[in-house]
């Protein structure tokens, strides 16, 4: 059965003092996560299983983002893929030695294509 992708959603996530950019690529996540509410699974009368995630991490060190945690926080779905891609931005703090690592994430839901299951009545 053929996919329909149903959301984009896009958030942003920091590790300020830890140089942890998985940790960075999950607060990302979640931050997408937070301001999105699938309604339609309902609303359609689908199962949150048939749902398929595909995650996308932006980060300056993409080799360094442990996805398989990742793939862990997502609540619904089945993650089709979770990947990290470079991206997001590392500021430099030369007083402390510190990196501060900035990520951003693209998440994206796929469900079963719908075409032809409802018609629209007046």
């Amino acid at each position: 059965m053929s996919m329909k992708r149903i959301i984009l959603e896009m958030g942003f996530g920091t590790n300020l003092h830890g140089m942890d950019y998985t940790k960075a690529a999950r607060r990302a996540v979640q931050n997408a996560l937070h301001r999105s509410s699938v309604t339609v699974m309902s609303s359609l009368g689908l199962e949150h299983t048939e749902m398929r995630v595909q995650v996308t991490i932006g980060v300056q060190q993409p080799d360094l983002v442990d996805c398989g945690l990742v793939a862990a926080d997502l609540p619904r779905g089945k993650a089709l893929s979770v990947r990290a891609v470079k991206g997001g931005l590392d500021v430099d703090d030369l007083p402390t030695g510190d990196r501060h690592i900035m990520a951003t994430a693209a998440i994206e839901a796929f469900l079963p294509d719908q075409q032809g299951a409802y018609r629209l009545t007046k």
